[in-house]
This record gives C-alpha cells, structure tokens and sequence, in this order.
C-alpha cells in the first residue's frame, strides 16, 4: 500500500436501510479496506440516476444498507498497492463495475469494449455495494477515468453513468456516415439530452421523441433536428418520422424510455434492415414480432462503457465541450429535496449534489469550464 493521507475515520453517507422505503442519513466508517487495484475517492459531486429508485425498490436484491448514487466525482485520497495509473490528488470520475474476475472471456479474449460486461465482479458501486452519496467513496482504478483539467466535477458525476451509457448507446447503433439519422425514445431525459449532444457531434441528423412538455423542450434546446411528442400516439410519430427522412425512418433508434410502449415506437421508427439500441430497463421490453421477422429490425443492449470508451468520451468533451443540464442541491442533508424535485415528474436533466465545494472552488484554477 502506498503512503496515506491521514484521514476522517467516519463520515456522512446517503443509505438505503430497507426497501421501498426514504432514505437515511447515516453515519459511517470511511472505508479503509481498500484492495490492491482500489481507490477511495473523496467526493465532490454525486448525481442521481434512475437506476437509484431500482436499487431502493429492491429490484437487484442489493444487501442492505448500502450508500446510494453510482454517478461520481472527485479526487484520490488513497490508492491501492497494485495501481499504478493514478495518484492521490488526482481528478476522477468514478468507476462502476467494482473488482472484475480478470478470467473470464469478457476480462481477457473479448474486445476492450466489453470489458464492463464481466459477469464475476463483485457489483456496481451504489448498486451493489456503497456509493457515491457519501463524503467518500471506494472505487475500482481500472474502470475509474481521470478527468481532463477542462471538465468540471459537476459534468463528470452524471457522465459516469448517463454520459458512459449515452455514449456507448451512439456508438452501438452503428452509424458511421454524417447526415445519417438517429432517434432517441426518450430524448429529453438526464441521458437522452447528452446522447443529442454526442450523435451531433458526429455529424448525425438527430430525431427527439419525448411524451413531457419539459422533454420535448430540452430536445429542442440540445439541438435534435425533429421534436416529436410521443403522446400523438405511434402511428402519428411513425409518420413524423417518415416525413423527414424519405419515407423510410430513423438509420437507428435509441430507447431510453421504460414505458411499456417505447421499444415499440423505437422500432416502428426504424427504417428496414436498421438497429435499435435498447438502453432502458422495464421489467420486460415488448417489441412486435412483426418489427423483427417483418422489417427486420436488429435489436442490441447496451451498457455503461468500458475503460477505453469513457477515457474517449472525456477527452472528446474535453476537446469540443458537451452541456451537461444539472439541477444542484449543496450537502447530503438536501437528498429529500433532491428526491421530491426527481419524483414530481417535472425535472430537466440530472439532479446533484454538491458534496464538497471546496474541490469545486479548486478546480476552477485548472480552467474547468465543460
């Protein structure tokens, strides 16, 4: 183990304590039981997923209690005695799959792009094990990212789960000539404005189907060349779709939206012969049978990224910048309000919280501006 700072031995920590049930502000050891390839990161932002209200419904069968959010920043306090990427100080954006097996096809013989998809790790931070609405945080050093100086905290949190999933679901659909033409089933949500902002980037003509008065608006403002309300009904955005792309649909859909409905309209938006990425997580994803056997429609999952997917992310966003909309809360004594705002179906974006504002008056010296 290299040489520690010295360091609080109890901390605040955001927990579930029991199953469909609010959250509690606890008291906790900062974890001390770092392992060879470990970091403990203090925190400076976590952000809320809607992967958040699974764990707490119980829908991973997560051991309880267990510190909430696997969306983080912050900076190294203290390193394992095997990693050799990072140092305490450095700036990072948390890590979710914690402790691969490093045996199996996905950690060795599969592509780097797979790495994330080892079924032998111990968990997800804050899905399976503590997360990141604590002061401090234990994470994996080989799925942690280290920040470009121009990226703020404030982005990075939500990017480790929305930008890495938004990301890799752009990457998955496989499009590769600028013009071509990509939807998003839930455009204006926390990842659907930052997978707008990603397909741009990459010169592709972006589709935005949303069924809230606040998502559609949030498409439009992230720059989605069709705004479509999903509450027209399936046909009537299957024909708005159409209209604009030559009769023949979106070259690839995105679904980001759990309605029982969405994996339909994403596929009914799909020309012939085109992917679907499927993203959200409903208990069960109803397509059709029609749109597969029928038209054909290639359907693929997608998760997170790997390592070398989010380190190109960052530097991307580093290089061209991506707006990250964030509703901020300051200390872990404001998650029932942040709670309250996510619940009221109302919100724009990502819901924070500030956990050390110390790290972000820091960072600004560094030019962090993204």
């Amino acid at each position: 183990m290299a040489p520690q700072p010295s360091l609080p031995k109890t901390m605040k920590a955001v927990q579930v304590t029991a199953y469909n049930k609010p959250y509690t502000l606890n008291t906790v050891p900062v974890p001390s039981d770092l392992q060879p390839t470990d970091l403990l990161v203090k925190v400076a932002v976590a952000s809320h997923c809607h992967t958040d209200g699974m764990v707490q419904a119980g829908t991973f069968g997560t051991k309880l209690p267990v510190t909430a959010s696997h969306e983080g920043s912050g900076t190294v306090v203290a390193i394992g005695s095997d990693v050799k990427d990072f140092s305490i100080g450095d700036r990072v954006m948390c890590g979710l799959p914690l402790h691969p097996c490093g045996k199996c096809p996905d950690c060795t013989t599969g592509p780097e792009n797979q790495r994330q998809y080892c079924i032998k790790l111990e968990g997800h931070v804050g899905v399976h094990v503590d997360g990141c609405f604590a002061e401090c945080v234990r994470v994996d050093s080989r799925s942690t990212t280290p920040m470009p100086d121009s990226v703020s905290f404030l982005s990075a949190a939500p990017l480790a789960c929305a930008g890495r999933t938004a990301w890799r679901s752009v990457s998955q659909a496989g499009l590769e000539e600028e013009g071509q033409w990509i939807a998003f089933v839930g455009s204006g949500g926390g990842l659907g404005h930052l997978g707008i902002q990603f397909a741009k980037k990459r010169g592709l003509k972006v589709i935005g189907i949303d069924a809230r008065d606040e998502g559609l608006e949030l498409s439009r403002h992230y720059g989605a060349d069709l705004v479509v309300d999903a509450r027209k009904g399936k046909e009537e955005v299957v024909k708005a779709v159409q209209e604009v792309t030559g009769g023949e649909g979106a070259h690839a859909t995105v679904c980001l939206s759990d309605a029982q409905s969405a994996a339909a309209t994403a596929c009914a938006v799909t020309r012939m012969h085109g992917t679907m990425v499927q993203v959200a997580q409903p208990d069960e994803v109803s397509i059709p049978f029609a749109e597969l056997i029928f038209r054909d429609i290639r359907v693929r999952g997608s998760l997170l990224c790997s390592a070398g997917e989010s380190k190109e992310m960052l530097e991307k966003i580093a290089e061209s910048g991506v707006t990250v909309k964030t509703n901020v809360f300051h200390g872990l004594d404001k998650i029932e309000e942040l709670v309250e705002m996510v619940h009221g179906g109302k919100i724009s974006g990502k819901a924070v919280i500030v956990v050390d504002q110390e790290q972000l008056d820091r960072e600004k010296e560094l030019g962090a501006k993204y």
